[in-house]
């Protein structure tokens, strides 16, 4: 895992050992998510390389990987482990 630039996971033990070992991981949730992750911003504070992609209402996925192609389409290099090293 350590040799990937990016895990996109959904709320599982693959996005928190990725987020544990310091890989970038972008997880999408629901628009009710587990307690860990808060109501609010995509960011959290048990995972500095972690980015969230929250459902801005309840059950339109599209809209959230909708978000996560845009990002990947504007900052490709933006996740890789040198720009969080800096």
């Amino acid at each position: 895992m350590m040799n990937l630039d990016l895990v996109i996971s959904a709320d599982t033990s693959v996005a928190h050992v990725a987020g544990a070992l310091g890989v970038p991981v972008w997880v999408p949730l629901a628009y009710v998510p587990d307690w860990r992750w808060t109501m609010h911003g995509d960011r959290t504070p048990w995972y500095l390389t972690m980015r969230l992609f929250r459902q801005t209402a309840a059950g339109d996925w599209p809209a959230v990987f909708e978000r996560i192609v845009v990002a990947l389409r504007e900052s490709p290099d933006s996740f890789s482990r040198v720009a969080h090293q800096q």
